[in-house]
């Protein structure tokens, strides 16, 4: 069980640990923090709840020398395998993608505090001879809870089991890089065994954006990834992502990220 919920004192604790499949949550409770995702730079102040479903899409944390957080990393196969029955979770997911905070209302924030500490105080007793299974309800209860409390803050969005589990499985497809090699919305869509526009049409009832938006986002984040690696040409980087020549992969930047690939390098690794 340690390896799939476990607490850190910090952000740069939880970077070290190095956990590829885990999903970060950060509790702010003094201070605050900054860091980027997905080429968006976000703040956190005391009371937000930061939800990162895939942390590798973070980078460039800094944080106040004041600052205080209960963070806490969940294996993402350990989560799922506790089958919530209930399809907002992928909704929540898609939506946390688009903006991993969520600001907490001070009952809101007593909650999530209360569920966290409990958790805490308890992964301490691996005597319990139900132990596995105590921490697992009490995650559960805390998820709920944060279903709860995303959900009063969205728009009422009814998904059916099937497109659930369809965007379940498309959004699987993105994290596992299949982008690389294809970009083509009728690719997911066959994979799916659905039209493309049909995942087009749940895609955005569900998330307000289309199909290709969620391509050209993973997309997007692995080239902005690799530009951040001086040492890697861009020539290599254009063969790596899969694009037919240099001057294709500058154009897909260029209209993506609104520089080209060389500007975007030279922006985000200069010195301050």
């Amino acid at each position: 069980m340690w390896d799939k919920i476990c607490f850190f004192n910090s952000v740069s604790d939880y970077q070290l640990a190095q956990y590829a499949d885990h999903v970060l949550h950060i509790l702010c409770t003094k201070g605050n923090m900054s860091f980027t995702f997905q080429e968006v730079r976000y703040n956190v102040v005391p009371g937000d709840y930061v939800i990162l479903p895939n942390p590798s899409l973070a980078s460039v944390f800094s944080q106040s020398d004041d600052f205080d957080a209960i963070i806490l990393s969940l294996s993402e196969p350990f989560v799922t395998s506790m089958s919530i029955r209930s399809n907002y979770g992928i909704i929540g997911h898609m939506s946390l993608l688009l903006n991993p905070i969520m600001k907490l209302s001070p009952h809101d924030y007593r909650i999530c505090l209360e569920d966290l500490l409990r958790m805490k105080e308890r992964l301490a007793e691996d005597k319990h001879l139900f132990w596995e299974e105590m921490m697992g309800y009490l995650l559960l209860a805390h998820i709920l809870d944060l279903y709860d409390i995303h959900a009063r803050g969205q728009s009422k969005r009814n998904i059916s089991e099937r497109n659930g589990d369809l965007l379940r499985r498309f959004i699987e497809l993105l994290y596992h890089k299949e982008y690389i090699q294809h970009r083509g919305l009728a690719h997911y869509a066959s994979r799916l065994c659905i039209t493309p526009h049909y995942l087009t049409e749940v895609c955005k009832k569900v998330s307000g954006k289309p199909a290709t938006y969620w391509i050209d986002r993973f997309t997007t984040y692995e080239i902005a990834r690799l530009l951040l690696q001086k040492d890697i040409p861009l020539k290599e980087i254009a063969d790596r992502m899969n694009f037919s020549s240099l001057s294709h992969f500058s154009r897909y930047v260029q209209k993506q990220m609104g520089v080209s690939p060389s500007e975007y390098r030279n922006r985000a690794t200069a010195k301050p």
